[in-house]
């Protein structure tokens, strides 16, 4: 997140603080043979098996035998996705009511150590993505380096990249990747930033118009005489869900084809035991996060439903387990892979690091093989009333947040009342989503069209998903405006006719993305409504301060650069006249300043 707080950063990171950065000794549990060609180029692979993704060699596939003693390793794999930079702990809160405190850095460490102290073979941790982009204040001001870092210093031995990654484009996930201060940033720390310790993988994610991945598809790590493979694969849709420009000279495969293709590569040499670090997930029917139990994140396998069901089965029945994120969900399965073998583990561990997924096997050293047989699958919540905290992490987070205090703490403006926004609104039936209007994606378009005046701004347009927190009643903190916009988008503005504005809002509803409808903020005095059953705008209904729009009148129109540039797949917008304005969350803290104290906007749109 390139900030306009170069000045501040240099003052915290000139000011000494209290706690000493713990430094991680390079990852030894366990040795890698990764797959590291120039940005990650790919080897050959046997066609026969890639096109066919049932056949291979060696995959005992849960077949009954006796096994002489001693031939079999014991391994268990412990994943969490969708951290989000959250270093710290999340309070759940129902009906004002505080009912448990889970996750954070050093909690989500200590689980970690205590499920590798219990088990009696040799343990690997892993991420399905989106570690960083999206983050928590204390990470995202400072570009997720802490999160990096803390990472680091866990001994994560590998992650699949999420959508999340490339949030400010390539050049800035392979800055995370290999290292080097912030272009205009500069230092954040107390010393250069030193890139990741751990391999990024991207099988399904390769330059322009090539066959070769920009980063390692896989690494396979070796414990105790044998090798274990790891795939990583992000969400297909990912050119929706970030800015385009940032992604220009890449392409986004399909996940199960990718899977496929360097299954076939390590099966050619000799690894068969295989698992996909997916960064796409499914929808299982709990009330995760809403509340949080052991129970739903373990339950949900028969109504499982969303993209990793189809994902499953069209993955290769040689891959033995499939480790899921994205979207937020908690289920620990075993499903059919349509095949004469044993199901194959398919789990999901919620966000944020409050769950984490422990998935056990066993490796049977003649055949280089999962003993399908022998999968588990669990998800343990990250509950702070039943862990101790890893020490070590906990004081890189400390020092993380007696930095990002300096800064966060500072007061920007105030509210008369609540402002609420994605998380904190309910929907008709009481559901969270992401699917109707919010009063802060309102007032967040309302400050999008007060920075854009010089361009001529008569509407403006807001994501309800790029909103991210609500605000309280009383100060508005630097903090608190941030977890409002974590994304560092840039304001634009166009121009449009009545009809290409109608054609936008009719993507509010695209039947095939992963969440069919998002909803879009609007700004003061842009009014229509919307027909929730043909999930389209009512012809005729569109009028900005009364008077109506006009479908070939011409309109200037203000939004972020995501939306712009077809991100959740709106690509009505166009270019025509584009003019760039401020980064989004320097231009939201300015008007809160200006305007403070804020109310909450009332509805704009009937129906929605």
């Amino acid at each position: 997140m390139k900030r306009t707080l170069a000045l501040a950063l240099a003052a915290v990171t000139a000011t000494s603080m209290v706690g000493a950065t713990a430094v991680a000794a390079p990852n030894d549990k366990a040795n890698e043979k990764a797959h590291t060609a120039p940005h990650g180029k790919a080897k050959g692979h046997d066609k026969d098996k890639a096109d066919n993704p049932n056949k291979g060699k060696g995959n005992n596939n849960g077949k009954k035998g006796k096994t002489p003693p001693g031939q079999l390793v014991d391994v268990q794999l412990l994943q969490f996705s969708d951290f989000h930079g959250r270093l710290q702990p999340e309070d759940l809160v129902i009906n004002n009511e505080l009912v448990g405190t889970y996750g954070g850095a050093a909690y989500l460490a200590g689980l970690v150590n205590e499920l590798t102290r219990d088990f009696r073979g040799a343990t690997l941790t892993v991420s399905s993505g989106d570690s960083i982009g999206g983050s928590a204040f204390y990470s995202g001001l400072f570009q997720d380096e802490p999160t990096i870092e803390v990472l680091n210093a866990m001994g994560l031995d590998a992650s699949a990249v999420g959508n999340h990654e490339f949030d400010e484009g390539v050049d800035e996930l392979f800055r995370m990747v290999e290292g080097g201060n912030h272009p205009e940033l500069g230092q954040m720390g107390d010393s250069p930033y030193a890139g990741a310790d751990f391999p990024y993988l991207a099988a399904n994610v390769q330059w322009k118009g090539t066959d070769d991945p920009i980063l390692p598809p896989y690494v396979v790590k070796k414990v105790k005489g044998v090798e274990v493979g790891f795939i990583g694969v992000v969400t297909s849709d990912t050119p929706i869900l970030v800015s385009p420009g940032g992604i220009a000279d890449v392409e986004f495969t399909d996940e199960a084809d990718a899977l496929n293709r360097y299954t076939a590569e390590l099966q050619a040499q000799g690894v068969e035991a295989i698992v996909g670090l997916v960064h796409e997930g499914g929808f299982d029917g709990g009330a995760y996060s809403r509340t949080i139990s052991t129970e739903d994140v373990n339950a949900g396998c028969d109504t499982l439903a969303g993209p990793i069901v189809d994902i499953h089965d069209r993955t290769s029945q040689e891959v033995d387990v499939l480790l899921t994120g994205h979207t937020h969900n908690g289920f620990a399965c075993l499903l059919d892979t349509g095949g004469e073998g044993a199901p194959r583990a398919v789990a999901g561990p919620g966000d944020w690091g409050r769950v984490l997924s422990q998935t056990t096997f066993q490796v049977d050293r003649r055949t280089n093989d999962i003993v399908r047989e022998s999968l588990s699958v669990e998800n343990h919540l990250v509950d702070n009333a039943t862990i101790s905290p890893d020490p070590q992490i906990q004081a890189i987070v400390d020092e993380w947040v007696a930095r990002g205090d300096v800064v966060g703490e500072t007061v920007v403006g105030s509210t008369a009342e609540a402002i609420e926004g994605d998380e904190g609104t309910a929907g008709p039936n009481g559901e969270r989503s992401r699917s109707f209007e919010t009063p802060m994606a309102n007032l967040v378009a309302d400050s999008i069209l007060w920075g854009t005046q010089e361009n001529g701004a008569q509407i403006a347009f807001m994501n309800v998903g790029g909103v991210r927190a609500s605000l309280d009643q009383g100060d508005v903190t630097y903090r608190e405006a941030y977890e409002v916009m974590p994304f560092n988008n840039i304001l634009v503005t166009v121009t449009m006719t009545g009809a290409q504005i109608e054609a936008v809002l009719n993507q509010q509803y695209i039947a095939t993305r992963g969440r069919p409808q998002l909803a879009l903020g609007v700004s003061e005095g842009f009014t229509y409504t919307w027909d929730n059953t043909a999930k389209a705008v009512v012809p005729g209904t569109m009028e900005l301060n009364g008077v109506p729009i006009e479908p070939d009148a011409t309109y200037r129109v203000s939004t972020l650069n995501f939306l712009q540039e077809g991100g959740d797949g709106f690509t009505a917008f166009g270019s025509t006249g584009l003019t760039g304005g401020p980064e989004d969350l320097a231009n939201f803290v300015n008007y809160i300043r200006e305007f403070s104290p804020l109310t909450a906007p009332g509805d704009r749109v009937a129906g929605l």
